[in-house]
């Protein structure tokens, strides 16, 4: 599924590519993600996309602020300033460095693009159109066609409501029949998908579930991937990760796996990934490729381009030596001659495990996209200074704030203390100088009394 789902057929001729059997090529194939320069942001965007459902936090118990909660404001706008910097740090990471020709490339494309689309901020951040500038070889007006119609299928595919609501409960026995997943990241970071395409049942398959139950399980996997597991993947490497390395095992594959069925189920993949998902691919090794896969490979060639093709290395049996290259062997499973069984998840495949599950990492992301939404609520407010307000209670009494969300009094309710502190103090000092007055006047009188005693004495 994987090989073919990164396919897009090109209309210009393709050039013949000879099938590397050792650690040729070029490893990055100029879409590293190292190649960039520095730029301040507005918004936190992590890699490519941004808007992954995480969990929701758990919700504070409700209780009132009191007056007294305002004297930890210096405490507490000191730990504000710590977690400002580990939001500062991990913008940076998510975010990446551009360079400025494709950052100028990038505002062009989207100044092209209609006013609705650019209103869709979730899909115009800077690595989305640059994605599809890659893919059209930065031809603006071929990217703006491609981008456009990503966005219609999106709306009538449903996408946002796929990620949100799709439940593809019949996972765990399609594995059986369709060995896939993801585990690990190779040397750099990258996420790490393994097919085992030889494997495939095809018909326990079509048993288990539907050809459209499963696309849109893989387009929520795709989704996952852009919007959550690059993004962790990014934190855990600290540098910005947007592409994963693939590893297929075509053991026993040939022209006979390839039914009627099966094109039908690989060319919707390969419509989707190479039309709507381009450039998330950094490099495929397939292995274990003999003869009957060969004979094949010079069919699919046809319908890939130059550009992903050059990503590819075509390998036999001793490929060992080209994985541990890029992937350290306690990520590759043992079918793939690594160290790793994950026998508590009922193997490699199963278990899903990398950056992605981290729940402190998770956590950091939420936190990242938390902040992203107050950033965009404070945008929609009626006067500058009154959201200039609600983002120095929200920075400083995230707590309590939280605990007034419901009757819309983040914005005044703690101001209302502060100066009701303010007229306390005022009152408090102006009695104080009156009973310093007062004292005054008592001292007076004592001393004067204390002059009629002493005449008396006399």
């Amino acid at each position: 599924m994987f090989l073919i789902s990164h396919m897009y057929k090109s209309k210009e001729k393709v050039k013949d590519i000879v099938i590397s059997r050792g650690g040729e090529g070029d490893p990055s194939s100029g879409l590293g993600e190292d190649q960039f320069s520095t730029r301040r942001t507005k918004l936190i965007h992590p890699p490519i996309e941004t808007h992954w459902n995480f969990p929701s936090r758990e919700e504070y118990k409700r209780s009132s602020v009191s007056k007294l909660s305002m004297l930890a404001y210096p405490l507490k706008f000191r730990e504000s300033l710590k977690k400002f910097k580990k939001r500062k740090d991990l913008k940076a990471i998510l975010e990446g460095v551009h360079d400025p020709k494709d950052e100028q490339l990038v505002e062009s494309f989207r100044e092209l693009l209609p006013c609705d689309a650019q209103l869709q901020e979730k899909q115009n951040d800077y690595h989305t159109l640059l994605r599809f500038l890659r893919m059209r070889d930065f031809d603006i007006l071929k990217a703006k066609t491609m981008f456009l119609n990503y966005l219609k299928w999106r709306e009538e595919f449903r996408v946002d409501t796929i990620s949100k609501e799709f439940k593809f409960e019949e996972c765990p026995e399609v594995k059986k029949c369709y060995p896939h997943g993801f585990h690990g990241v190779d040397r750099k970071g990258r996420p790490l998908y393994i097919e085992r395409t030889g494997l495939v049942d095809l018909n326990a398959l079509l048993q288990l579930t539907t050809i459209e139950r499963f696309v849109k399980y893989h387009v929520s996997e795709q989704e996952k991937t852009l919007k959550l597991r690059f993004p962790a993947c990014s934190v855990a490497a600290k540098r910005h990760i947007a592409s994963s390395t693939s590893i297929i095992d075509v053991k026993g594959v040939g022209v006979s796996n390839f039914s009627r069925p099966a094109r039908h189920l690989f060319m919707e993949i390969q419509k989707i990934d190479s039309n709507y998902y381009p450039e998330t691919l950094n490099r495929l090794f397939i292995v274990n490729a003999g003869s009957g896969f060969r004979a094949l490979w010079k069919a699919i060639k046809a319908f890939l381009d130059a550009r992903t093709i050059a990503k590819i290395e075509v390998l036999g049996s001793n490929y060992q030596s080209n994985l541990v290259e890029f992937i350290d062997p306690s990520n590759l499973p043992s079918f793939l001659c690594g160290n790793c069984t994950c026998s508590g998840y009922g193997g490699c495949l199963f278990s899903d495990k990398g950056p992605w599950n981290d729940p402190e990492i998770i956590e950091m992301l939420q936190a990242a996209v938390e902040n992203e939404d107050e950033n965009n609520d404070e945008e929609d407010g009626d006067e500058a200074s009154e959201e200039m307000g609600k983002k120095q209670i929200r920075d400083f009494y995230n707590a309590d704030v939280e605990q007034y969300s419901e009757q819309n009094y983040m914005d005044k309710s703690v101001l209302d203390n502060i100066k009701e502190l303010e007229t306390a103090l005022h009152d408090t000092k102006r009695k104080i100088q009156a009973l310093e007055m007062a004292l005054e006047d008592t001292k007076m009188v004592l001393q004067g009394l204390a002059k009629n005693v002493k005449g008396l004495r006399i």
